[in-house]
């Protein structure tokens, strides 16, 4: 899928997520349903970090550019280093390691040791990079042109600095979930690993499928492109992901945000 239903699907996960919370009696301040869907947005742009061409690529300049490229070598490496005899010959890295089970967990994973061990400031970037990410993936006609880089930057740590702050606040989420003393912001790396499973899932339904079950093979292949039936998948960009799963995903998440809240 393209970036935006990639970021509309990742929001509406979590806000699902929440609606699950409140069914449950746990219900999940607002704060930590807010910064978690917008999160679990820009983590569902994550796993395209292997492809030069990706909205991830331009988010941050030629950092990312940089990033990229080195993802996509060290993807392309672990594809021939651990492929079997019946997975095919590639030329590059893109739908590989990143848009593995395996990967989202160490994202995830290492999201929540960044925000115990680095602090506050470590917090601060993991929101920042999600926010811009976020803001290119929701807004995606306003982000668009190089021009736009630095507003994109400036209206992400603004937000990152807001909601840091608003969650920093008794009651508002710094420790939900994990409530013991030093584990406040544990909770970070769930909307990250949800995001970049989503991703996941959006791509296997697409025509090429996705090997998110990387490392367990599949009959001959270890890098088997799990997905439905051939007949039931679409290209990327198609009109089924613009005009029926991007409004199916803004349906599901404002149902989820207003169950989340008890609204309904």
């Amino acid at each position: 899928m393209m970036g935006p239903a990639h970021s509309l699907s990742g929001a509406a996960a979590w806000l699902g997520v929440g609606a699950a919370a409140a069914a449950t009696g746990h219900t999940m301040p607002w704060p930590v349903l807010l910064a978690g869907a917008l999160i679990c947005a820009g983590a569902a742009l994550a796993p395209d970090l292997d492809h030069k061409a990706a909205t991830i690529s331009r988010s941050f300049g030629p950092l990312s550019r940089w990033v990229c490229e080195i993802v996509d070598k060290l993807s392309y490496a672990v594809y021939k280093a651990t492929k079997k005899q019946g997975d095919p010959r590639r030329s590059g890295g893109h739908r590989t390691l990143t848009h593995t089970w395996l990967w989202a967990v160490l994202l995830g994973a290492g999201a929540s040791a960044m925000a115990i061990m680095g602090g506050r400031w470590a917090v601060l970037a993991i929101l920042f990079v999600h926010m811009v990410l976020a803001i290119e993936g929701l807004l995606w006609r306003a982000a668009r042109g190089s021009s736009s880089d630095v507003l994109v930057w400036l209206l992400a740590a603004t937000s990152a600095w807001i909601i840091a702050g608003v969650l920093d606040k008794p009651g508002n989420g710094a420790d939900w979930l994990f409530t013991e003393p030093g584990q406040e912001y544990l909770w970070l790396g769930l909307p990250i690993l949800l995001g970049a499973l989503v991703h996941d899932i959006g791509d296997s339904l697409t025509v090429s499928g996705c090997p998110i079950l990387w490392p367990i093979p599949v009959g001959r292949k270890r890098w088997y492109p799990i997905g439905p039936p051939k007949a039931m998948r679409f290209r990327a960009g198609s009109w089924v992901e613009l005009r029926v799963l991007m409004p199916v995903f803004m349906v599901l998440g404002g149902v989820g945000a207003a169950a989340a809240l008890n609204v309904i």
